[in-house]
């Protein structure tokens, strides 16, 4: 189960200096919680159990999704591109299984979970599995059991090459038409990470 609110405002390390958490996030957010609304909408209460059921909880958490993204975000120090590769991760699962529904009850667990797998992809300096779990708030061992399931549901295509990178910063542009943030190029502020991304190009990443 998610920690619940108070739980989730312990901090986990003595930042030094307070991150700022880059707009992209909140874009990602955006997106995220218009797609999450339509499909609430569209199951049945007592039949979302069935998409992707390892990931569900039992109730929602009580925290929003931006700010679930800051908290991973600031204590993680993941960099802002493995936030657009979770993305992708989930985007290519639900691709795969049209029968899967990114809903309110699993988006938490399957943020932390791509996070935590695109950071082992993307970032040279990474924290453990038990590390994300405490910032995500479940337990290792369900974390554990989560990065295996997400892995075999993507049959482990876990490489993003930067032609793929760059079509999904595109369409993010897009989302900040319909997201109250303005003077946003996605583009701008992932091109000092680009590099990462065309460090996979020879890689087999469909």
């Amino acid at each position: 189960m998610l920690a619940t609110s108070q739980e989730f405002n312990e901090p986990i390390i003595a930042a030094t200096t307070e991150p700022s958490t880059p707009r992209v996030l909140l874009i990602l957010a955006s997106a995220l919680e218009r797609l999450i609304s339509r499909n609430d909408k569209l199951v049945e209460p007592n039949g979302s159990s069935l998409n992707l059921k390892v990931f569900h909880g039992v109730r929602a958490p009580n925290i929003s999704i931006p700010k679930y993204l800051e908290r991973l975000y600031k204590y993680t120090e993941s960099s802002p591109s493995c936030f657009v590769v979770a993305y992708i991760y989930i985007d290519r699962l639900i691709h795969k299984h049209p029968q899967m529904m990114l809903l309110t009850l699993n988006v938490h667990r399957l943020l932390l979970t791509t996070l935590m797998v695109a950071s082992k992809i993307l970032d040279d300096v990474q924290y453990n599995n038990a590390f994300y779990a405490k910032v995500g708030g479940v337990s290792n061992v369900e974390l554990n059991k989560l990065e295996l399931e997400l892995l075999f549901l993507l049959d482990f295509q876990v490489m993003v090459s930067s032609h793929v990178f760059e079509s999904y910063c595109w369409y993010l542009e897009k989302e900040v038409i319909k997201t109250p943030i303005s003077n946003i190029r996605v583009q701008d502020v992932f091109q000092f990470d680009l590099n990462l991304i065309n460090d996979m190009d020879e890689q087999d990443c469909n």
